[in-house]
């Protein structure tokens, strides 16, 4: 677990330039780069092999991921016109399908959380994603490919640094099932009902919150699926589904060990109308998206995909603590840094 003493630490390394310096040359930091390198390698592989196409993504944009969860993105002055720094590329994604039909970036993201989140263990202001989107794609789609993606970096780095993995106290063996490529799935509701059996007071209508995931996935001997999220719990750029109102085609991937949610993803409304209203009945303001909206007027496809926390992955590899340990330049909610 993430202890008081490690945030202080933190707090002293991340705000001077010397001891940040003692965070690039410590140990653990060394070992936690080596599994991203080969975590990175392993992720190109697969998605590549599986006809996905890598572009980089836009670093600054008219708009962003408006849903960012309680975190705020940064303004930049670009030419007298306000643009913000991506918080998420997925509109870009969406947009970029009409020349890429399988795509994916590793991108960076800021997102300007609330210090409360300092000690978490599970925020920093700046991270990456392994972003995915294929056209035409379904959730199940999406989520396929993410399992896959998870099951081919795990072994690759098992497969290529197995000593740093054994000094950071990880056994092959608490990986087992998860090699297996069979993940388990639940709804957002059975989710609900799991932690309220145990006490753990989660609102029906809102994401699972850290701690009912992380009870979650301290249960579990492999990574699981929580689909079904209540409309309203996302952004206006989740599909609902059809057949079922109120329900979105989405999906969260938790890892197990107490590691929690490592993937976000869904199936993506593409239609025209149905965008605009879910943009207002979210409290956006569809102006604001004008690029967006008339790319979608014109015709993009429907398509599905996924954000996979780089960090994320890398602290579920490693074993280690918080996400600060495993990025090299680590900005914390809160914390003034270098």
């Amino acid at each position: 677990m993430y202890q008081a003493e490690q945030t202080v630490a933190v707090r002293k390394a991340v705000a001077y330039p010397g001891l940040l310096g003692e965070h690039l040359i410590a140990e653990k930091t060394r070992a936690a780069m080596a599994v991203q390198q080969e975590a990175l390698y392993a992720a190109r592989e697969f998605l590549r092999s599986q006809g996905f196409t890598e572009l980089l993504p836009p670093l600054i944009g008219p708009v962003t991921d408006p849903g960012a969860r309680g975190a705020k993105a940064l303004d930049v002055d670009f030419y007298g016109h306000t643009y913000k720094i991506m918080t998420s590329a997925i509109l870009y994604k969406q947009a970029s399908l009409r020349g890429f039909p399988k795509l994916f970036y590793i991108a960076p993201n800021i997102r300007v959380e609330p210090p409360e989140t300092v000690d978490t263990g599970r925020h920093l202001v700046e991270f990456h994603q392994i972003d995915v989107e294929i056209a035409g794609g379904t959730r199940e789609d999406a989520m396929d490919t993410a399992a896959g993606l998870l099951t081919h970096v795990v072994a690759h780095v098992f497969d290529t640094v197995p000593d740093v993995l054994r000094q950071l106290g990880r056994d092959p063996l608490d990986f087992a099932e998860l090699l297996t490529g069979k993940f388990d799935s639940c709804t957002h509701t059975e989710a609900v009902q799991r932690l309220r059996d145990q006490g753990h007071p989660q609102s029906p209508d809102a994401e699972i919150n850290w701690a009912g995931e992380e009870i979650l996935s301290r249960e579990a001997d492999r990574p699981f699926f929580i689909t079904d999220y209540p409309k309203g719990s996302r952004g206006f750029y989740d599909r609902e589904n059809p057949q079922d109102p109120g329900v979105l085609r989405n999906f969260d991937l938790i890892a197990h060990g107490g590691f929690g949610e490592l993937v976000s993803g869904s199936e993506r409304e593409a239609d025209y109308a149905t965008l605009v209203t879910r943009m207002r009945e979210s409290g956006e303001n569809p102006a604001k998206y004008d690029w967006y909206l008339r790319l979608m007027r014109e015709g993009l496809p429907a398509s599905a995909g996924f954000g996979m926390g780089l960090q994320r992955l890398i602290r579920f590899l490693t074993g280690l603590d918080a996400l600060w340990q495993v990025s090299a330049y680590p900005k914390l909610p809160g914390v003034v840094s270098p």
